[in-house]
């Protein structure tokens, strides 16, 4: 697809047409896919479209339903100039297969009993669950408007690398029906590259699968970085590794707790942080009682979150051996904004390693290996001229591949195709 003017194009194919976002993920969610979301819809809005989102109420990345939904069984309300329809769905406390089932059957049935009363000229699925795909597919099916997916995580890859309790029976049955929704769809954007094969595996036809990465939904860091660090509690001396986001089974965070415990027996100052929430964040706490090197911090809000990163020295995106194409970490497009190096402790032949070698900002090690971790940590620490020559090159990354304005010309070049001669 050939970039174009990014207001023109959207007015011209879209003022005063009607269009619905399916995500269960959107603001004041401000982490994950969420933001994502938010800035489609929004851009959408602005451009002259007549914008509905249907989503579910506010959870991620706590897993806990946000102050202020909490009891609200429907809900429709007006933010940025978009209707964003909410429906009441289960929210479980840990992931294991029969959980996610609960949670994927809870979204399904209430989306299809209440769905948005309007008819949409086009509808654009963010597909981190099935539940959504299958939403989109039928309202788009009955409104005989075209069907657009963004494919952010391979919901059958999911199940089967992710570690997730009962998820190699799960495996197929979601493969099977991610498949049906991704071959019904007019066409299919996927975050990367590494997704394309296994998606037309599924019998998708190579020509309606468009690679459109995710953008950065951040701006730069503003702060003052030594203030944001004594207000934090991190001493001048010590090197900071940080972890930011959701702490999920596929994040394999236990390799930061085990090199932390490593951190302890030496004299080297080494601190390592975990920042944000999810199912696993009081798993990991108890496994890191009496570990002195590792502290956690509760989610930042929007207007800290990039001077946080950049208070750090080094930035973990971690991720289970077994993970090599079912997702690509949204922090990394955030965690480039920040001029701090990246270590990526994961699968050298996965889309997140190739993600981080082609932005030249960090360094991509085994996973699941505590003493490579603690080593690269302190080879950065050692030699600060390699530490930041590999920081300073995440911000020309973004401004080459991962602006706002890019990824989203790239999301409404998808509706565009879809919508061509209607």
């Amino acid at each position: 697809m050939t970039a174009q003017p990014e207001g023109a194009a959207v007015e011209d194919s879209f003022a005063g047409r009607c269009v619905l976002v399916v995500s269960t993920n959107y603001a004041p969610e401000h982490t994950g896919i969420g933001p994502y979301s938010t800035q489609i819809a929004e851009h959408l809005a602005a451009s002259g479209a007549d914008t509905h989102v249907l989503a579910g109420m506010p959870h991620y990345p706590a897993w806990e339903v946000a102050q202020g939904y909490r009891g609200r069984w429907r809900l429709r309300e007006r933010r940025g100039g978009v209707t964003v329809h909410r429906r009441r769905h289960t929210v479980p406390p840990r992931q294991t297969a029969a959980h996610r089932a609960l949670f994927e059957a809870g979204i399904l049935a209430h989306g299809t009993l209440a769905p948005p009363r309007i008819r949409p000229d086009v509808v654009l699925t963010q597909m981190p669950t099935l539940a959504g795909g299958v939403l989109g597919g039928r309202l788009a099916r009955r409104a005989g408007a075209p069907h657009v997916v963004v494919v952010q995580d391979l919901m059958g890859a999911a199940a089967e690398q992710s570690g997730i309790r009962g998820g190699g029976r799960a495996a197929a049955l979601a493969a099977a029906v991610e498949g049906r929704i991704l071959r019904g769809a007019a066409v299919v954007g996927v975050v990367h590259a590494s997704f394309v094969d296994r998606v037309t595996a599924m019998g998708v036809p190579r020509s309606r699968v468009h690679v459109v990465p995710n953008w950065t939904h951040v701006q730069g860091p503003s702060g003052d970085r030594e203030r944001t660090r004594a207000r934090l509690g991190w001493q001048p001396g010590e090197t900071v590794l940080l972890h930011a986001g959701n702490m999920g089974l596929k994040q394999g965070l236990e390799v930061l707790v085990e090199a932390a415990r490593l951190a302890d027996q030496d004299a080297a100052p080494v601190r390592i942080v975990l920042m944000g929430d999810g199912n696993q964040r009081a798993h990991l706490q108890q496994l890191a009682a009496g570990v002195s090197a590792l502290s956690f911090l509760p989610p930042a809000g929007a207007d800290e979150f990039p001077d946080v990163l950049a208070a750090a020295d080094v930035l973990a995106v971690t991720q289970k051996a077994s993970v090599l194409d079912m997702s690509l970490p949204s922090k990394l497009t955030s965690y480039f904004m920040t001029g701090r190096p990246v270590i990526a402790s994961v699968a050298a032949e996965g889309g997140t390693a190739q993600e981080v070698l082609r932005s030249g900002a960090g360094t991509v090690i085994a996973p699941e290996d505590p003493k490579a971790l603690l080593a690269e940590v302190r080879a950065l620490a050692d030699d600060p001229a390699w530490a930041a020559r590999l920081g300073a090159r995440g911000p020309h990354y973004v401004e080459e591949r991962l602006s706002s304005r890019a990824g989203l010309e790239r999301i409404t070049g998808l509706l565009r195709l879809a919508t061509a001669g209607r």
